[in-house]
Order: structure tokens, then C-alpha cells, then sequence
């Protein structure tokens, strides 16, 4: 016996999603429903540690549901949901809180970056933002996760857990009858938990600002110029392509000369990626000439890409009761499954289970 393949992942719904989002995560989870079962989240809860406070959190929630399904995912034969709609992501987060070690979060880089210098004023919730990640992914017991760069550490503190967790209740889980043989290093162990793996890769996975090539594209970037966001149309996408920062120099022939040059490496990649090719062979075709050749040919291929997108979403967000309604089956689904995992989390816990 083994682990079902399954693969989870989130968005938080905190302001527009943009070309970074698409890049970055929701093409990713296009392609792996094609060959995986699939659970893709609108982490909401996870945004209150942002933002606790929010005045269009269901409209929010209802954008990020429309992109998955605008960009191609079926909700049919996979699951779209929101993380509200199913509280045994709550319920395992408080095992969780138990299993995990404040020296573990203590070192997570998001905190401190996120938290800044006071930290003694940053929420409860926001230091413990990976265990609830770790409820999300481990509740369905996924085996992958497509993550980013700057999740990989979470996703390694899921993976902690998850030992820990198999290691400190192994007696129990053995005597239950409800271990999972697994290899951890040269050992065959049983647990309960999968020791989920990253699914990385592909071209642009990064998308940089298009104002400074030095910082990553966010949605909380006060200049709107830094980002295309999944909602604008074909007018404000060749716009904002136009006024994109670059520099004097002409597109190098080899990858090696993108180097030291972060606005041209990061308008080489975001070609490449919505190509679906290579930063080699686009500096193979656009050798020598300057961005003012070059730009003009990106606007098109991000119109052609993302303009039909957009419009898609625009559709479905004309009808939020289809969404909702999409939220609510998906929701449903999901907690069948995040159940059966807690009926045996409790039991393995030595918690009364009904």
C-alpha cells in the first residue's frame, strides 16, 4: 500500500492576481490536472493574517475561483473550493500547533520578513501561518504541492511536521492499522502522513516587478504600472509592457549576458514562459536588437495570452452565484475526504471520536 498521488494548492485572495500568480502557480495547476487528482483552495484564512479586516473578502475569494477556472481548471473533475467551507483545516492546525516546534517557526523567513522589526506586535496568526499551510496540504495527505521559491520553507517545515507527527505517535498508528509504509532516507518506516513533495520548476517561476527588476511582482505594490494584473485588458496590457523599465544595452545573443541586467532578464523570462520556450532561444531571436523592437513583440504575445483570460474572468464574475455555487459543491467534496483524515487523526491523538 502507498499514497494515493494528490495534488494541493492555495491562493490567498488578497488583492488582484497578476501575471506573477499565473506564471508562477495557476498554469502550473492547469497542466497537473491532466495527469494528477487535484485540490486547488482559495486559502481565505490564511488572509486574515494579512489583513484581518477585509471589506470585499467574498468578492475576493470569488476572483480567485474565477481565474482557476478562466485559466482552464475543471471543477467538475477536480475540486475548487474555498478553506473556510471546511474547518478540519482548523482542527488539524491545532494538532499541528501541538507537534510543531517554536524553534521551527521561529526560523521561517516569511515571519520575520512579513512581522518586521516589531515583532512582539505581529499576530499569533501570522507566526503560525506555515502550520496551518501544513493542515491544508496534510489534511487531504497530498504527496505534491506546486510551490514557488519563496515557499519551499514552508513546505519543508509540512514536511517536519509530518515526521514528527508519524514518529511521535508511531506505536499508535501501528497498533490501529493505519500506517502507510514509506521510505524516510534509507529507512522503511510506517506514518500516516506523507512527507509531501515540492513540484518546482519551468520558466519565470519568479516574475519580477515591471518598474524594478530587483523585487518580486506583488499585488501590494503601491504603482499599478509594476504588474499586469489577470483583469486588464488588452489596451492596459500592451500599456504597462510599453512603460516597463529596461536599460540602453541591446538584447544580448547568449543567456550569459542578461547578467547584472535584472529588468532585461526579467522581460526575457516572462517572454519565455508565455512562449512556452527558453531564455536562450528568445535571446537567440532578439539578438542585438533594442527593447523598443522587442517590447512591441512581448505586448502581443501577453495580449494573445492573456486578454481572452481576462475576459473570462470578467464573464464569470458577472454571476457569483455560479461561483459561489462552484465554492459550495467543491467545499462539500473536500470535506468528505479532510473528514475521513480527522476521524483517524483523533483517533491516533487519543481524542473522542463519535
Amino acid at each position: 500500500m502507498s499514497f494515493k498521488p494528490l495534488v494541493f494548492s492555495g491562493v490567498q485572495p488578497t488583492g488582484n492576481l497578476h501575471l506573477g500568480n499565473y506564471l508562477g502557480a495557476i498554469r502550473k495547476f492547469v497542466a497537473l490536472q491532466e495527469s494528477h487528482d487535484c485540490i486547488y483552495c482559495v486559502v481565505d484564512m490564511h488572509s486574515l493574517t494579512a489583513t484581518l479586516v477585509h471589506e470585499d473578502l467574498p468578492d475576493q475569494t470569488r476572483a480567485i475561483a474565477a481565474a482557476f477556472i478562466a485559466a482552464g481548471i475543471d471543477p467538475k473533475k477536480h475540486i475548487v473550493f474555498n478553506q473556510a467551507r471546511v474547518m478540519q483545516h482548523a482542527e488539524l492546525t491545532w494538532v499541528f500547533n501541538c507537534v510543531a516546534r517554536m524553534g521551527w517557526l521561529n526560523r521561517m523567513t516569511q515571519f520575520k520578513e512579513k512581522a518586521g522589526k516589531d515583532r512582539e506586535n505581529a499576530s499569533v496568526g501570522l507566526f503560525t501561518y506555515p502550520d496551518l499551510m501544513a493542515a491544508d496540504i496534510l489534511v487531504y495527505r497530498a504527496t505534491h504541492v506546486p510551490v514557488g521559491d519563496d515557499q519551499k520553507q514552508h513546505l519543508e517545515l509540512t514536511r517536519d511536521i509530518a515526521q514528527k507527527f508519524n514518529n511521535d505517535f508511531s506505536k499508535r498508528i501501528a497498533d490501529l492499522g493505519v500506517g502507510v509504509e514509506m521510505a524516510v532516507g534509507e529507512e522503511k518506516v510506517n506514518g500516516f502522513f506523507p512527507l509531501t513533495e515540492p513540484l518546482i520548476g519551468g520558466v519565470a517561476t519568479r516574475v519580477m516587478s515591471l518598474r524594478d527588476g530587483s523585487k518580486k511582482m506583488s499585488k501590494s505594490d503601491p504603482s499599478d504600472l509594476s504588474r499586469i494584473n489577470l483583469t486588464d485588458d488588452a489596451d492596459m496590457i500592451a500599456k504597462k509592457i510599453k512603460k516597463a523599465k529596461t536599460d540602453p544595452e541591446p538584447l544580448p545573443s547568449e543567456i550569459a549576458g542578461l547578467k547584472d541586467r535584472p529588468e532585461a532578464e526579467n522581460l526575457v523570462g516572462i517572454y519565455a514562459a508565455l512562449a512556452d520556450t527558453t531564455k536562450e532561444k528568445v535571446v537567440a531571436e532578439f539578438a542585438g536588437r533594442q527593447f523598443s523592437a522587442f517590447k512591441p513583440a512581448l505586448a502581443d504575445l501577453a495580449v494573445d495570452k492573456l486578454a481572452p483570460l481576462a475576459s473570462e474572468m470578467r464573464r464569470l464574475m458577472a454571476d457569483p452565484a455560479h461561483i459561489d455555487g462552484i465554492l459550495k459543491d467543491g467545499g462539500e467534496r473536500a470535506r468528505v475526504l479532510a473528514e475521513a483524515t480527522m476521524k483517524t487523526v483523533r483517533r491516533i491523538v487519543g481524542l473522542l471520536d463519535d
